[in-house]
């Protein structure tokens, strides 16, 4: 029998302090067992997954808030111990879904209205569901096709406390990583995106923002928003359908190789485009927010996390690349200053660190020869070197600034793996780093 869905407030506060609690005494007696010398790293590392474990089912649970910080979090893996952030992978996956009488209540709620008023049909299964809302495929009474993403209950009005509560957490379990000034900026950061995603008014005002943009690209399809079913918590648009990412990669007769490194190549310079020209950027680039089509059309779903990023914030990234390319590694370590990545009043990191990630990381935009994302192997030896981030902790903290191009940049990846693309992307990439051009026509 599945449990009942924790929607009140005091019972996601009961949920969350009964986890703090838990993990809490878990981390007291393994420092206990540490400082005794007592504690094996193997002893260590199981304890830390059994912790992680109790995390992540908690916040997969919960939904909400709680859960997107814990996707956000499994994308920031220098500042937590390597079991909680493969733990937390586990939340980038579609999140079970609510029931539909939950749902039903909710549309009707918001909407003011019995659903067989609204809707000619709305669908019991849902189309998709994730951490704060799910959508369902539904006909309105004139016979058009739409799709309605319907908000968790409780979720907005739970926003601020569950943030705090999962910051006790973290850290009464010894997991934030980072002084309390950049844990501070962080959890500031992750509230004003939540805060805008949870406001689905907000979410159709960047969903008309980025379909005005998007008008340049022929391929790019999103869906246009239906005011007339529209609320702050319930959001109805059109249905633009298209194959899921593993559809893509599985069958060949639809998209053979030719068709598949075309999209991989639009879906670099959609990218691009939002960061360097229109300096707004889709902020939640998982698998489940695009969609393909044989054509090359692409579809983009979900514009509830979006950033504005400041010119200054742009520029101080565009060059930062530049100097990684360029191997001029004294030029990077001022960059990542500007963007808050190093702490200035440190001394400069070694030259050879950089250089390290430069190495991982370049292979894709190394030449002209198209580089095979399907064999690529870069995040395994991005997590092999992982541990070399702790030598410079005290010189290193969370870039909030810059936080969602990283989660960006590293959904990207992933799909263009998944998808098997083989690309040659630094010709590309070096028309964006070219001061006097910025977009692509």
């Amino acid at each position: 029998m599945s449990k009942k869905p924790v929607t009140s407030r005091r019972g996601r506060f009961l949920k969350l302090a009964g986890m703090t609690a838990s993990v809490a005494g878990q981390y007291a007696g393994q420092r206990a067992r540490r400082l005794v010398g007592r504690e094996s790293e193997e002893q260590r590392s199981k304890q830390y997954a059994r912790m992680a474990d109790e995390i992540v089912d908690t916040l997969g649970e919960l939904k909400g808030a709680v859960m997107k910080v814990g996707q956000v979090a499994s994308q920031t893996q220098d500042f937590l111990p390597r079991e909680f952030s493969e733990a937390l992978q586990r939340l980038q996956k579609e999140a079970p879904p609510m029931p539909f009488e939950i749902i039903r209540q909710q549309v009707e709620a918001e909407l003011g209205a019995p659903v067989d008023a609204l809707f000619a049909d709305l669908q019991e299964r849902p189309y998709a569901a994730a951490s704060i809302g799910q959508v369902h495929r539904a006909t309105l009474k004139d016979g058009r096709e739409v799709i309605v993403k319907v908000q968790y209950p409780g979720v907005d009005e739970s926003c601020d406390s569950d943030l705090r509560q999962l910051r006790m957490t973290l850290k009464f379990g010894g997991l934030l990583r980072m002084p309390r000034e950049s844990a501070d900026r962080l959890f500031e950061e992750i509230r004003v995106r939540l805060k805008e995603e949870l406001d689905y008014n907000n979410e159709a005002s960047n969903i008309r923002r980025f379909r005005a943009y998007h008008e340049k690209h022929p391929w790019v399809r999103i869906p246009e928003v239906i005011d007339s079913h529209s609320t702050r918590h319930v959001l109805t648009m059109g249905l633009e359908e298209g194959d899921h990412l593993q559809q893509v990669a599985n069958d060949p007769d639809r998209y053979d190789q030719a068709t598949i490194n075309l999209l991989g190549e639009r879906l670099f310079i959609t990218m691009a485009d939002e960061l360097f020209d229109f300096q707004c950027i889709h902020g939640d680039p998982h698998a489940g927010n695009f969609a393909f089509r044989p054509d090359g059309i692409i579809v983009l779903y979900d514009f509830g996390c979006v950033k504005s990023l400041r010119p200054s914030v742009v520029a101080s990234y565009r060059q930062a690349l530049i100097a990684t390319l360029e191997e001029d590694y004294e030029a990077l370590d001022r960059h990542l200053i500007d963007l808050g990545a190093r702490v200035a009043t440190k001394p400069p990191i070694h030259a050879d660190y950089y250089a390290m990630w430069r190495n991982l990381l370049i292979p894709p935009f190394a030449g002209e020869t198209p580089y095979d994302f399907g064999a690529s192997d870069i995040h395994r030896q991005i997590a092999a070197h992982t541990h070399t981030v702790f030598r410079y902790l005290d010189r290193l903290q969370p870039a909030v600034e810059s936080m969602f191009i990283d989660r960006m940049v590293a959904g990207h990846y992933w799909i263009l793996k998944q998808m098997g693309v083989q690309a040659a992307l630094g010709p590309l990439l070096e028309h964006y780093l070219k001061d006097d051009e910025t977009g692509s026509e």
